[in-house]
């Protein structure tokens, strides 16, 4: 009895190595060996490249494993289908005849199936009295059974791959800001060195960064940029080594002074004269002192780590991202519309956001914002307050608490992976700031 299934003829085709080493492999197949189709068809998604695949082609081989009608693929049972061109055809999503034979020719190339012609060219099953197969013509899966642990293989390199990439492009990342931000840390507090250089040669090494970039040149990057890196922290590191320790440590005393609760609710309820960065003359001398530019932002959002859970996405990327969390921030607070606008009319709206951010990175401790806010207000219309002390306090507090963390751990405070924390870059703005006016 023969079952025949019209097909179009494919003609006589050559023997090629390839189609050569897959029937080797077939028939090198282990007695006994099975899988699951779909798990070893993922493992070939994944590794296509390596293999040689394309997307066309697994479509169609996609299609070829839907007409084997058992989810398990073993050497004992039958492993060739013998679908239509016309069936094929309609599942792989109505792909053209031209493009089916073609992308066939993949799959046979690749050495993920195996043509077996009958003597017309044409594709069916023989079957026996009993309506057991006795043989069929199509394409033999039995590839798919004898590689399927190298496919595996070939997947696991492929997602290894992908981690490495994107580790590579993480560290990138990472660096990238890293020395952007000392560069301008450097730049924005005199700090002595040759920034103009440094500038050059970081644009000189991500000039080199095509807009797809292999691991490998990334990585290679990422080496030229860490040498960077490792320089510029050196010449921040100097800097503030040669500060003087003495005067760096009172100035500090002032400013941890207030970072205490009782100072600003002294603050709030109006009581007494005592200024917001510290309340002797000495600091009323100094307000007059700081630098006159702007804060940078980078150095705020360190002070004020808490600001960005107020952003839409959790990140803030400019002034425009900052302001516009302030508008968040102040019913939260409690800080009424009046209050707001007086703040800004006395302070500029990016002062007076600074100036929020700051009230609320330490909320939990002061009992009324908006009072807090009004005071600070007619502070500043008098010329008494300036938010940079507000901003160094709480970077002090914030490089304090972790070096008493560090010595908990019971290590060294200056030890560890700077990247992650940046606090070296913040010391030194400290210490810059707090230097002895000549």
């Amino acid at each position: 009895m023969q079952t025949h299934i019209t097909t179009t003829p494919f003609g006589r085709r050559p023997m090629t190595l390839a189609m050569m080493a897959s029937q080797v492999a077939a028939n090198a197949m282990p007695e006994g060996a099975s899988v699951q189709k779909w798990h070893v068809f993922k493992s070939i998604r994944e590794a296509k490249d390596l293999i040689g695949a394309t997307d066309r082609s697994l479509a169609i081989l996609n299609a070829l494993l839907s007409f084997h009608r058992d989810t398990e693929l073993s050497a004992e049972g039958e492993l060739v289908v013998w679908p239509s061109n016309e069936q094929l055809m309609a599942r792989s999503n109505g792909m053209p005849a031209t493009t089916l034979r073609r992308h066939l020719a993949v799959l046979v190339d690749c050495g993920l199936i195996i043509r077996r012609d009958s003597p017309n060219g044409k594709r069916f099953a023989r079957k026996g009295r009993g309506g057991q197969i006795e043989q069929a013509y199509g394409f033999d899966l039995s590839p798919i059974v004898a590689r399927a642990g190298e496919f595996a293989e070939l997947a696991e390199t492929v997602q290894t791959e992908k981690r490495a990439y994107k580790t590579a492009r993480e560290r990138l990342t990472l660096l990238r800001r890293d020395i952007v931000k000392m560069i301008d840390a450097g730049i924005e507090e005199g700090v002595p060195g040759n920034w103009g250089k440094m500038t050059r040669t970081y644009q000189a090494i991500i000039g080199r960064l095509p807009r797809t970039a292999p691991r490998q040149l990334l990585e290679d990057i990422c080496e030229d940029l860490d040498l960077l890196w490792i320089e510029i922290r050196d010449v921040l590191e100097s800097f503030t080594k040669t500060q003087n320790p003495d005067a760096n440590e009172s100035h500090s005393g002032r400013h941890i002074q207030n970072s205490n609760p009782d100072s600003i609710s002294e603050s709030e309820s109006g009581l007494g004269d005592q200024e917001e960065a510290g309340g002797s003359a000495a600091e009323n001398d100094n307000l007059h002192s700081l630098p006159k530019r702007e804060l940078p932002l980078g150095i705020v959002l360190d002070a004020c780590g808490n600001w960005r859970e107020l952003a839409k996405d959790g990140e803030i990327r400019n002034w425009r991202d900052f302001l516009a969390a302030a508008e968040v921030a102040r019913p939260m607070l409690g800080v009424s519309p009046s209050a707001w606008r007086e703040a800004c009319e006395a302070l500029g709206e990016r002062q007076a956001a600074i100036t929020l951010a700051a009230i609320y990175q330490r909320a939990d401790q002061i009992n009324s914002a908006g009072g807090y806010l009004r005071s600070l207000t007619d502070r500043a219309r008098d010329g008494k307050f300036s938010a940079w002390p507000m901003v160094m306090a709480l970077l002090r507090a914030k490089l304090d608490a972790e070096k008493a963390a560090a010595q908990t751990r019971g290590a060294p405070p200056d030890d560890g992976d700077k990247r992650e924390g940046r606090l070296e870059v913040s010391e030194a703005l400290l210490r810059s700031l707090r230097r002895p006016k000549s």
